[in-house]
């Protein structure tokens, strides 16, 4: 079976990343309705890391700064975007730009982490 952190890794570098990066490259070019999606996955992606936060917080996890990530930075600018839409400064796109290389680079190095400390398990 596939662990857990395998699969969030895969999904961000294969839905994520892709989207993310649509959004920066295209900018003001892309469709109202992506918009829309943006603001509203950025609403849903704060509500879920906030509750995450709060548990995590509870629990003392040492991964409470992935739940924070999410909440201080990425919700924020996706919402910002999607509200603003074409009137969208141009920082908040390279902003953006940068969470999607940082999602990108952070992902492959967990994966690569995952399957290296199981082969040492091996």
């Amino acid at each position: 079976m596939i662990d857990k952190h395998v699969m969030i890794s895969l999904f961000h570098i294969l839905a994520v990343v892709p989207f993310f990066a649509y959004i920066f490259l295209k900018k003001s070019t892309i469709p109202e309705w992506v918009y829309t999606l943006l603001l509203s996955l950025g609403v849903f992606v704060l509500l879920y890391h906030a509750y995450k936060s709060f548990i995590r917080y509870r629990a003392k996890s040492s991964y409470l700064w992935v739940n924070l990530i999410h909440v201080l930075v990425v919700a924020p600018i996706m919402i910002y975007i999607g509200y603003n839409k074409k009137s969208t400064p141009r920082a908040a796109y390279e902003i953006l730009a940068l969470i999607t290389f940082a999602a990108l680079g952070y992902h492959c190095y967990s994966i690569i982490s995952i399957l290296d400390s199981k082969e040492l398990a091996d």
